[in-house]
Order: C-alpha cells, then sequence, then structure tokens
C-alpha cells in the first residue's frame, strides 16, 4: 500500500512538473502558406485561417485547403475560385471589388472598390484601392490591396497591383512586416517595378514574391528580373510554409522564395 501510494506521488509530481515545463514553451508562430499565383493562407496563432486570392489553376494541381476567411483582390478567374476552400459554406468571402450593372436590358456592368475595416476574429482587415495597370484600370480593371493585423504583425498583400504607389496609397498602407508582392509583369508589375514598390513600402521582415512564372506555369515571366542583384534571398523550394516570427530583427527584410506545394 505504501509502495503504491509512493507511485502515485510520483506520478503526480511528474504531472505537475510536465504541465509546467508544457505552460513555459513559447506560443505557436503564424503561418503563411502558398499554393501558387497569388493564392495564400494566413494562419494565425489563435488558428484563424485567411486565405487570399484562391485559384484552381491546373499547372499547380487545383489544392485545397480550408479558411475562415476569404480575401479577393479582384473579380478576375485566377483569383476568384472560392470553390477550393473546402469549408466554403461556412467561410466568410470579403470581395476586394463590387460589380453593379449589367443585367440584360440595364446599365453596363460597372466595377467599384469595396472597403473594408473591420476585425474578424483575431484578424484587422482594412483595404486600399490601386489598379491593376498603369492607366486608372482603363485597361485591367481595379485591384485591392489588403492590410492585415494580427500576433504584432502587419501584412499586406498587393494583389495583381499594376503601378507604383502614389504618396496617398503608401499612406494609407503605413507600416509593412510582410509583404506579398507580384513580380511576374505581364499583367501586373515586373521585377523591376517591384524592386521600386518594395523601396517605397519598406517592408522590416519578410518579402514573399507572387504571381511570377514557374517551370509549370509560365503564362508570366519568372522570378529572374526581381532577384538580380539581390543579396537577402532565402530559398525555400523544397516547402511552401513560412512561419512568421513576429520578434524577427534583420537588418534588412528577407526574400523568401517558397515552392508551391511541399516536395
Amino acid at each position: 500500500m505504501k509502495t503504491r501510494l509512493m507511485v502515485l506521488v510520483f506520478l503526480y509530481a511528474l504531472c505537475v512538473l510536465c504541465g509546467s515545463n508544457s505552460a513555459a514553451e513559447p506560443p505557436k508562430q503564424p503561418k503563411l502558406t502558398w499554393f501558387g499565383q497569388s493564392f495564400f493562407v494566413l494562419e494565425t496563432t489563435a488558428g484563424t485561417r485567411v486565405a487570399f486570392d484562391p485559384h484552381a489553376i491546373d499547372a499547380f494541381g487545383r489544392q485545397t485547403t480550408k479558411a475562415d476567411l476569404i480575401l479577393i483582390s479582384h473579380p478576375h478567374p485566377d483569383h476568384t475560385h472560392v470553390e477550393v476552400i473546402e469549408n466554403r459554406a461556412k467561410a466568410k468571402v470579403i470581395e476586394g471589388i463590387k460589380i453593379t450593372g449589367g443585367a440584360e436590358g440595364g446599365p453596363a456592368p460597372k466595377a467599384a472598390w469595396n472597403p473594408v475595416d473591420e476585425t474578424f476574429k483575431d484578424v484587422r482587415i482594412r483595404s486600399v484601392g490601386v489598379f491593376h495597370d498603369t492607366v486608372q484600370g482603363m485597361h485591367r480593371g481595379k485591384n485591392m490591396v489588403f492590410i492585415l493585423e494580427f500576433d504584432g504583425l502587419k501584412l499586406v498583400h498587393l494583389g495583381d497591383l499594376g503601378h507604383l504607389l502614389s504618396g496617398e496609397q503608401l499612406r494609407q498602407i503605413g507600416p509593412v512586416d510582410v509583404l506579398l508582392i507580384p513580380i511576374g509583369g505581364v499583367f501586373t508589375i515586373n521585377g523591376d517595378q517591384a524592386k521600386k514598390v518594395v523601396a517605397q513600402l519598406k517592408p522590416t521582415k519578410y518579402i514573399v514574391p507572387m504571381h511570377y512564372g514557374t517551370k509549370l506555369f509560365d503564362d508570366v515571366s519568372g522570378p529572374e528580373e526581381f532577384l538580380e542583384g539581390q543579396s537577402n534571398v532565402k530559398k525555400m523550394l523544397n516547402m511552401n510554409e513560412l512561419p512568421l516570427d513576429p520578434s524577427f530583427k534583420p537588418t534588412e527584410p528577407q526574400i523568401i522564395m517558397l515552392g508551391w506545394k511541399k516536395d
């Protein structure tokens, strides 16, 4: 009986010790996952999952994922395939651009920015209206920049930005820790222009290129122009996930090249 009591006391002490060690562990970091093109999912430390610009491009394998919130920067088909979100019926969708009119016999369709400034669970979402081209949207229409604040970080997804930013747009966007930026040209800013936008926004921690050509998808240019002359590049091509460290304070932001899927 005495031996059994001693064993129970020992097991209780062990549980208490394990519990205290577990409590001392640092919280998990937020995580960014890339699915090719401009399609990302952000997961915060609270477990909130935010999807950006989901696509169903065959070259990227028509991947699927879950999300609580879906953000769509503009209504072009490689950014709007919400059906790849497995729990689509339960997810909230925010469209950066609203289309009105277009019904038979009615006024012509008109696209307008859909301003956003709200909090979804533990994430604050803001938006800034920009254009998909250099001629005030006359060629490719409007585009929305989404700014997210979570876990002490500010992440900016530029969508299909087609021009350098104005002073007022820079003011509205504000400080940036994590920048998701198109670099492939053709339909968006190219590599050289993307360097200038980076210089405008001055992100402090991470720069993640998107919307560029790969070995399997070459509708737009590859990343070479953007990477030329850059010394702060970290290639993580065998994975599509990037942990975001709020305490990371590099002397210059890291350009992170992800693979669009895990090997």
